[in-house]
């Protein structure tokens, strides 16, 4: 079979998964539909509509698109049934009923943002970033019931530097993962769909301990300020530049305001202050004091105002050694 042969349908819906659609389509593959969200609702009154980033790149290149809201509706099925599709390609999608998985002759497989087994779930780059991983990568694996738990078709792996945050490592799995979605395609059918993917079971003893991925919340960004140096500087950068992690500052006058902390400098240091107090020189620097040295902040932002760099927020704040930050 040629490539142009080869009849795909693609499942994604946020900018990480726009690259590898592009990919296939420059690469000559046959994209026969797109599924991806539904419009969400945007606006003050949510009377917006917004198209996910995946449905306004494959409108771009006349590729039909189609946008259930459940995987099991009768409707949707049949449509996807009727494309007739050798092969499904999953990238930062949704969990897929078996109904739909099990259609394709060469199956259904999945691009993950991590080194499966490790970091199975909703945010694998933030949580390798947050326990301070020197290494993450990306995955292909065919579906299966559980989620993230699928025989792993081929891996490529990238390295964490000390200055990345979530947002670097994003773009650069992106990137990665493409190269990585048309290797898969193109083993796949160079062997009729046939491939010695590995189950993930017989890789768990040298990964050893797992770890997990699960679904980031507001109140997981919450900084704890009596947490160590090294784990606060990772914490910040594995949630930056979004959700981002946030403190609140509290004034002596008892005032409250809610503050996102996007970058930062460690400073190891032994002294006699509480966790979460602050020093500066109101003109260049901020150190938030924590219990084995200093968190220099680099960059920040108030609720309802512009991200800023240190000296600029300064110049608009005074005072800022009258906060602490809890």
């Amino acid at each position: 079979m040629k490539k142009e042969d080869l009849r795909i349908i693609f499942m994604g819906t946020p900018e990480f998964a726009v690259e590898s659609l592009r990919r296939l389509t420059e690469e000559g593959y046959q994209v026969v539909g797109v599924v991806t969200m539904p419009d969400k609702p945007v606006g003050r009154h949510g009377n917006v509509l917004q198209s996910s980033p995946v449905k306004e790149f494959a409108l771009s290149q006349n590729l039909p698109v189609l946008q259930p809201e459940k995987l099991k509706e009768e409707h949707f099925l049949a449509e996807l049934d009727s494309l007739k599709a050798d092969l499904q390609i999953v990238v930062a999608f949704r969990m897929l009923p078996e109904v739909v998985w099990n259609m394709p002759r060469f199956g259904t497989f999945n691009l993950h943002a991590s080194l499966l087994p490790q970091y199975r779930g909703a945010a694998p780059i933030n949580w390798a970033i947050i326990n301070g991983e020197k290494e993450t990568g990306v995955t292909t694996f065919f579906l299966t019931h559980e989620i993230d738990t699928g025989r792993i078709i081929r891996q490529q792996r990238l390295p964490i530097s000390e200055k990345d945050d979530a947002g670097t490592i994003h773009d650069s799995l992106m990137t990665l993962g493409a190269g990585l979605v048309i290797e898969t395609v193109d083993m796949l059918l160079e062997n009729d769909g046939r491939v010695d993917a590995i189950p993930q079971e017989t890789l768990l003893p040298a990964a050893g301990e797992l770890r997990l991925a699960p679904k980031i919340f507001k109140e997981t960004c919450r900084i704890q300020w009596n947490r160590p140096l090294k784990d606060l500087y990772n914490f910040i950068r594995g949630l930056s530049p979004y959700p981002a992690a946030w403190c609140e500052m509290v004034g002596t006058d008892g005032s409250r305001q809610t503050l996102k902390i996007y970058d930062t400098k460690k400073q190891v240091a032994v002294h006699p202050y509480p966790a979460g107090s602050l020093q500066s020189d109101g003109k260049t620097y901020i150190d938030v004091v924590v219990p084995d040295g200093y968190l220099r902040i680099l960059s920040l932002q108030l609720a309802g105002k512009k991200r800023l760099c240190t000296k600029d927020f300064l110049n608009g704040f005074k005072n800022i050694t009258d906060y602490k930050f809890e």
